[in-house]
């Protein structure tokens, strides 16, 4: 996502350059540029302009500070705006200390289905909740059977009545379920429609009044741009969600539904969905994705994701390998399976700074491991614990089992050395030998 906006909000940001101070002559050419990057990003005309007749409104005259050149000044006006666009502050979801029900809206496929059940392990994982599922689609064939597929895969009991037709009595019913059988969270799943009708809209009001949900969330499919945020204004007129729930940002969307939806329906985007596994949930941090969209990255998030994954104890085994120079091609492997479970492996690189750049119009697929793995599991446990021994005759017998070409496993055992030899600088401090040996690195 964005990737297009990034590279031409850093063309048109790139004006400034060289300049000693931000004038109106300058500032004008630049945000021509900024508020054309917006329209072809999907984002909605007002909003686009209001957005670059802000940033102007700050930028005009300042003098630029000894750390900063007039492009490095805009940027931060520019990040500082976006930020605020996309609701300026972290709304997480509201919790009660007794039951909470959550209401799911939004139009069929918009992947509100599948974001009930990362909801649900969102909350179990990170909030310590008991959560119920409820199925009260009625009409589309197999949400009901789609919503206990996903429940049986986290764990998460799902309540259904197929001989009840009646959506708003299965909505009542699972509350008493629920206080009956000790959840604290309901998350409610309710019917989708191709376009907004009176009928479906009557219903999920009449759902939302029978419940008194604690928050009500609008699920939006971002790959549907200005549709989605005028399908949400009429959403909101009805039920006054609470927030906003972007999914499929890991497709090819252009991100015009992020950068509009607070600014038509005043209400904060809460979560994003980055993929199909279950655990591919954030938390939006508006300024966070401020600095993705500009190219900055996100190492906060990074370090989270990361996090989430973290051995202590094996950690500091791996340590004391790395140290003894003992490090192998299977805690190589180990490590790819960490890597692997963090998610989507392009959107944990456009979090580090400057990567997106280099990488360039390189493609990264999520099986991008898949041929290493091939050649690792190819190796016999003394080779992969001991590379130094592969010679000519085992090179031949590990490109023939793993079906790629030796230059394939030449290319693998140069880059597993210097990456080992990365490692061990690192451990050792030597950030001067590191940065010298990485400079020259293609």
């Amino acid at each position: 996502m964005f990737n297009n906006l990034t590279d031409k909000l850093n063309s048109a940001l790139k004006v400034l350059k060289g300049h000693g101070k931000i004038t109106e002559i300058n500032v004008a050419e630049t945000l021509k540029e900024v508020r054309r990057a917006l329209l072809e990003a999907d984002v909605n005309f007002k909003t686009a302009k209001e957005f670059t007749a802000n940033v102007k409104k700050k930028a005009i005259g300042q003098n630029v500070l000894t750390t900063l050149n007039p492009g490095q000044l805009m940027v931060k006006i520019v990040k500082d705006e976006l930020t605020d666009l996309m609701g300026g502050n972290t709304s997480g979801i509201n919790l009660s200390n007794s039951l909470t029900i959550v209401l799911m809206s939004g139009l069929q496929g918009s992947g509100k289905t599948t974001f009930c059940g990362k909801l649900a392990k969102y909350l179990i994982s990170k909030k310590s909740k008991n959560p119920l599922l409820v199925a009260c689609d009625v009409y589309r064939p197999a949400a009901i059977d789609q919503l206990k597929v996903i429940g049986e895969q986290l764990g998460v009991e799902v309540y259904s009545d197929e001989l009840e037709k009646n959506p708003v009595k299965i909505a009542k019913d699972s509350i008493d379920y629920a206080k009956n059988n000790g959840k604290n969270t309901v998350i409610i799943d309710t019917a989708g429609r191709l376009a907004i009708d009176e009928r479906m809209m009557n219903e999920i009001k009449d759902i939302h009044q029978a419940v008194s949900p604690n928050e009500t969330l609008f699920v939006v499919d971002s790959m549907t741009g200005q549709d989605a945020v005028n399908t949400a204004k009429t959403f909101n007129d009805i039920l006054n969600f609470d927030g906003v729930i972007l999914t499929k940002l890991d497709g090819d969307t252009r991100g015009g539904a992020a950068l509009s939806i607070k600014s038509i329906v005043d209400k904060p985007i809460k979560f994003i969905g980055t993929g199909e596994k279950m655990d591919a949930i954030d938390v939006f941090h508006p300024e966070r994705m401020a600095d993705r969209i500009l190219g900055m990255g996100d190492i906060v998030s990074l370090v989270e994701k990361a996090h989430d994954f973290y051995d202590e104890k094996q950690a500091r085994i791996l340590s004391k390998k790395i140290a003894k120079s003992q490090f192998g091609f299977d805690d190589f492997l180990d490590q790819i399976k960490k890597i692997k479970q963090m998610g989507n492996l392009k959107e944990m690189v456009n979090m580090i700074p400057g990567a997106n750049k280099a990488m360039g119009d390189t493609e990264i697929e999520d099986d991008s491991f898949k041929h290493i793995e091939a050649l690792i599991y190819s190796m016999t446990p003394k080779e992969r614990s001991n590379p130094k021994i592969i010679d000519v005759n085992r090179k031949k017998r590990i490109s023939k089992g793993s079906g790629l070409d030796i230059k394939e496993l030449n290319k693998l055992l140069k880059q597993f050395e210097q990456m080992s030899k990365m490692m061990k600088m690192m451990q050792a401090g030597g950030s001067n030998k590191l940065t010298q040996m990485m400079q020259g690195m293609k």
